[in-house]
């Protein structure tokens, strides 16, 4: 279950959060000003965040080691391609052609 609460909530009762997350396996979302800004968590599903979060950063090098050589244009146009096939052949609908965003 995820638990919603405000900073100062979360401060006043500190302790009862963790055992929540701790024993229930419950996470808790820290809200300031009513936006989140922080979440607690598990150790053991933090550290599967952190294992994932490495793998898909590998990933990423090697997908831009893979394309390094590949104009960007040349590179954007057969990803809409790709995009294009992929929706004719599911019948998904064509959306609004935005401009990519450049890093």
């Amino acid at each position: 279950m995820i638990t919603e609460t405000n900073a100062v909530a979360f401060r006043q009762n500190l302790g009862e959060m963790i055992n929540q997350v701790q024993y229930r396996h419950d996470s808790v979302i820290i809200n300031k000003d009513g936006k989140p800004v922080a979440a607690l968590v598990d150790a053991r599903l933090f550290e599967r965040i952190r294992r994932m979060q490495g793998r898909f950063d590998a990933l990423c090098q090697r997908l831009e080691a893979g394309f390094a050589n590949l104009p960007e244009e040349k590179g954007l146009a057969e990803i809409d391609a790709a995009v294009a096939a992929e929706r004719a052949r599911t019948g998904a609908p064509r959306k609004k052609k935005t401009p990519a965003k450049r890093r």
